[in-house]
């Protein structure tokens, strides 16, 4: 699928959590990544943030991006977070944030009303943390895990899996296939909340998982895409001679569409409500 890669270390790996090197670079320029990262639909906000002054658990919150805006939303927002450098940059925009996984971080005895993870579950063991989520929400709390569909038109997506195949090809996104399409990616990213929902039912505790679908745009100048196109996965710890050489490949792309393009996003969420103890 050679479309701008998320997160994830490569669609295809069974357990993501488990490549915390990945994981844990993020963090490299966090205020880049604070500055470049597009921010969650309003629909979604508005369907987690349902009142105000819910509890509300922000897991991998990274530098506060869905953090910020369910707290403008009304909730009072909780962070946690591995990276100490994204974590810092969550905090000097106003989020409480604690430094810990979420499998290895102590509630001390806090309840929530919601628990969400954005672009972030993947790196937590799917049915460690649904049950730790389960244990930490009130009855009636509601899990909510959600994660943008990064997919440039195919121009640009085609441009950088060339240049990720000339430049890494040990990359493990260079053996990525497909059309560059953002439904060929958004089925891979389905594919992943599938896992999710499987965690969820694994760990028992919450009702029927529901899934959520928020389709949107946004356009870009090539600057503001090269901005971003370095926090991705795919490109967070490649040597600057080699980023450069492959953001001027994708440039040329951009360019070739007249310097700016819509990106057609997919937002994809699953949640689940917490059930009451005695059911």
């Amino acid at each position: 699928m050679p479309t701008l890669p998320s997160e994830s270390p490569a669609p295809s790996d069974p357990e993501p959590h488990r490549q915390r090197h990945i994981a844990e670079s993020f963090g490299v320029d966090a205020e880049r990544y604070d500055r470049a990262r597009p921010r969650y639909p309003d629909d979604l906000i508005d369907r987690i943030a349902t009142r105000p002054g819910l509890d509300l658990l922000d897991v991998g919150c990274g530098t506060g991006i869905a953090a910020r805006q369910l707290r403008d939303a009304g909730c009072r927002v909780l962070g946690v977070e591995p990276d100490k450098r994204m974590a810092a940059q969550a905090r000097r925009t106003g989020i409480e944030t604690e430094v810990a996984t979420f499998e290895d971080w102590d509630p001390a005895g806090r309840e929530f009303d919601m628990v969400t993870a954005a672009q972030s579950w993947h790196w937590v063991d799917p049915v460690a943390g649904a049950i730790k989520a389960a244990r930490i929400l009130r009855p009636g709390g509601r899990l909510a895990l959600f994660a943008h569909v990064i997919a440039p038109p195919q121009p640009i997506a085609l441009a950088q899996m060339a240049a990720i195949r000339r430049l890494m090809p040990d990359s493990p996104f260079a053996t990525q296939q497909g059309d560059g399409s953002p439904e060929r990616a958004a089925d891979v990213y389905r594919a992943g909340m599938t896992k999710f929902i499987d965690g969820i039912r694994e760990a028992g505790g919450f009702g029927s998982p529901e899934e959520w679908r928020f389709d949107w745009q946004h356009s870009y100048t090539r600057a503001e895409w090269l901005d971003l196109a370095p926090t991705t996965g795919a490109l967070t710890r490649l040597p600057q001679p080699t980023l450069t050489e492959l953001l001027d490949e994708v440039g040329e792309a951009i360019d070739a569409l007249g310097g700016t393009f819509t990106m057609t996003y997919v937002t994809l969420a699953v949640s689940a409500v917490r059930e009451p103890a005695d059911t």
